[in-house]
């Protein structure tokens, strides 16, 4: 017999539709929930893609994927007024 689980407890992807608004409510949005869901995604990532026994470029590229994504973003509205600039 299935054991049911607890909406709190559920993870984002064994959520339906239907109950998504009332566990986004469920979710703790102070100072400290929020820092403690950046640190188990640091301490996922890190055991995933760093602490491996055979490890490759992979986890520390990706970080640096996502540094220069986010410094283009954050840049776009001036490299887009040097792309239209003519020099001649």
């Amino acid at each position: 017999m299935a054991s049911v689980v607890p909406l709190k407890e559920k993870k984002l992807m064994d959520v339906k539709l239907g109950e998504l608004p009332s566990w986004i409510l469920m979710r703790d949005f102070t100072p400290k929930g929020i820092a403690g869901a950046f640190q188990r995604g640091y301490y996922r990532y890190y055991n995933k893609y760093v602490n491996v026994k055979k490890g490759g470029v992979a986890g520390i590229s990706m970080v640096l994927a996502a540094y220069v994504l986010f410094n283009y973003c954050r840049c776009y509205k001036e490299l887009k007024h040097e792309r239209l600039r003519k020099y001649h």
